[in-house]
């Protein structure tokens, strides 16, 4: 459609111009000043026909200046305000044929001020994140070197777990950003699930008898999938510690497996707490949590990376993760994983 405008425009024009040269050159300079010299040429007719060409191209090439040279002027006006860092900058739709081409710009720019956000958000909840662990550790420091703690086995201990925060997010942010960035190596091999799976009930066993819930595993035998066991670990295991976090005692969670057209179902589903409708669009973004005051509590909340990581880790392995949930009844997180 734009490439025959285009052709329209930019072939007429040169057209007409053509025609009114050409029917002036037609007629003789004498025809100009003495036009009764030569009654054999209608020079009436040429010159009729030279003005209305020369009408037409004016015309033309007004429109065209209206459809064409304006709309590129505020693109070209707007990608000039972009250059300057001004994402704020959004062309007007012209309503002609540079309507697909206007509008895929102000979404490019959607995109880009988007993402800008995101990364000073991200860099403002890095900021935060680091903040607590960093101040105890400066804490316990200070209060070390002004002899107020005594540097025994419980303020060592105290220091190395909050250093091994650190080194938890650190790892984190690099294995989200790794994932993101399509860059995360993955050594997939075919897994029996049903031993996988059983592995991963057994290694949780603990916690959950601990906390009173009840943990089970519904895979049947034969069903394997294609994927990288220490992610795909990862991935539920992260799932099955936030169920043990929100589901009170007496509580249910269960990890299923079932065939699908092309692939498996994996699911991690609770009868917990649930999540509010209006955080279930958030849940997985980057440091997104809960509890909006965003602060480590005593019940072993984490800093909101999980299931961003999780996320990524399945779509590494070109797989879906998604998540249901009722307030009161519980949470259901569903994985699609798909053939080699």
């Amino acid at each position: 459609m734009l490439f025959f405008f285009f052709v329209v425009i930019f072939g007429l024009i040169p057209l007409l111009v053509t025609g009114v040269v050409t029917l002036l050159a037609l007629s003789s300079p004498e025809d100009w000043f003495f036009p009764h010299r030569r009654p054999d040429q209608p020079f009436s007719f040429l010159c009729g026909g030279a003005a209305a060409l020369a009408i037409m191209t004016l015309v033309l090439s007004a429109w065209a200046r209206r459809r064409v040279a304006n709309p590129l002027a505020g693109i070209l006006e707007a990608a000039e305000k972009v250059t300057e860092g001004d994402l704020s900058a959004r062309v007007t739709n012209s309503r002609g044929p540079f309507t697909a081409l206007e509008y895929t710009f102000n979404r490019m720019l959607d995109e880009l001020e988007q993402t800008d956000q995101q990364r000073r958000n991200l860099t403002a909840d890095v900021a935060h994140e680091l903040n607590t662990p960093l101040h105890i550790i400066q804490g316990y420091l200070e209060g070390i070197a002004d002899g107020i703690y005594e540097p025994d086995e419980a303020t060592i201990s105290t220091l190395l777990d909050e250093t091994h925060l650190l080194a938890r997010l650190v790892e984190d942010l690099r294995t989200l950003s790794l994932a993101e960035g399509g860059e995360l190596p993955l050594k997939r091999e075919t897994l029996p699930l049903d031993e996988f799976l059983a592995d991963l009930r057994t290694s949780f066993s603990g916690q959950s008898a601990e906390a009173g819930i009840h943990l089970t595993v519904d895979s049947p035998p034969g069903l394997s999938v294609y994927a990288d066991p220490t992610r795909l670990d990862q991935v539920l295991g992260n799932l099955v510690v936030n169920a043990l976090r929100h589901t009170p005692s007496g509580g249910q969670i269960t990890i299923s497996a079932s065939a699908i057209p092309g692939g498996v179902q994996l699911v991690v589903a609770d009868t917990g707490e649930g999540i509010d409708p209006e955080d279930l669009p958030y849940i997985f973004h980057r440091f997104w949590r809960k509890d909006k005051s965003r602060e480590r509590t005593e019940s072993g909340g984490g800093h909101g990376l999980g299931l961003a990581i999780a996320q990524q880790l399945i779509h590494a392995h070109g797989g879906t993760i998604t998540a249901e949930s009722k307030l009161g009844k519980g949470t259901r997180f569903i994985i699609e994983l798909f053939g080699e």
